[in-house]
């Protein structure tokens, strides 16, 4: 099975990072972080993928700052939704695969058990409507890409709950989080240590199975019992709802 050339974008975020640790032992890969392309350029998106010829496209970069998409939704829709679809229509050209994240943010949060990949998107937030963008966008180019939907990632690196909750231990001894929100956490690496399997069948097996999935950990907890996790056996601080 020969080895592909992988274009990983967004290296340096909380999962390009770990996937930037794993892919090299799938094939050659080049990365790039948002100090080399800027996905909201979409001529700068057309140079990168065709300089890199690659056989495999890694989506891994976002406009992630939910609360700021609203102010900024012409910003969040140019790297939610302009940009996938524009890596999908180049990676088509190529005769590359395409894998993409996106979220569960495509939901409204209504449901009262999991949604599975056969649920109808309903968004509610800019946020939302940018990443169901993307995947429109994606589904559009016709071309072999998966879509793996994932949701409450967190890791060591990047903003996210995990980090948060550490930077506000150090400020303070009491820290109160809803408990009335519920989720399944996904940790950075298992979400790139699973593409790294998947992305090890090779890429005529991934066209084959083109299409959109939901990526994730079993199980779901609140964020009130995500952060009694994170400091289970500590002195400080204490977490109440």
């Amino acid at each position: 099975m020969t080895r592909p050339r992988i274009l990983l974008i967004g290296s340096a975020g909380q999962l390009g990072f770990e996937l930037a640790r794993v892919l090299p032992a799938c094939g050659e890969v080049v990365a790039l972080d948002h100090a080399t392309l800027d996905l909201a350029d979409a001529d700068a998106v057309v140079a990168a993928v065709r300089g890199a010829r690659p056989g495999l496209i890694v989506n891994a970069a976002a406009y992630t700052a939910v609360d700021r998409a609203e102010s900024e939704p012409g910003q969040a829709d140019a790297i939610n939704a302009r940009a996938p679809g524009i890596l999908a229509e180049e990676a088509k050209r190529a005769g590359a695969i395409l894998i993409h994240y996106s979220t569960d943010y495509v939901f409204d949060g209504e449901a009262t058990a999991a949604y599975d990949e056969h649920a109808v998107p309903h968004p509610i937030n800019a946020y939302g409507r940018s990443k169901l963008g993307g995947e429109r966008a994606i589904a559009a180019a016709g071309g072999a890409s998966l879509v793996l939907r994932t949701s409450w990632v967190y890791g060591l690196r990047g903003q996210n709950f995990l980090t948060t909750m550490r930077r506000l231990a150090a400020e303070r001894d009491e820290l109160r989080v809803v408990a009335d929100q519920i989720g399944t956490p996904n940790w950075t690496r298992s979400l790139a240590d699973a593409t790294a399997v998947l992305v090890g069948r090779g890429t005529s097996e991934l066209a084959e199975r083109a299409g959109l999935y939901h990526l994730s950990a079993s199980g779901s907890t609140s964020w009130f019992d995500f952060a009694r996790a994170i400091f289970a056996g500590a002195d400080r601080p204490r977490v109440v709802p």
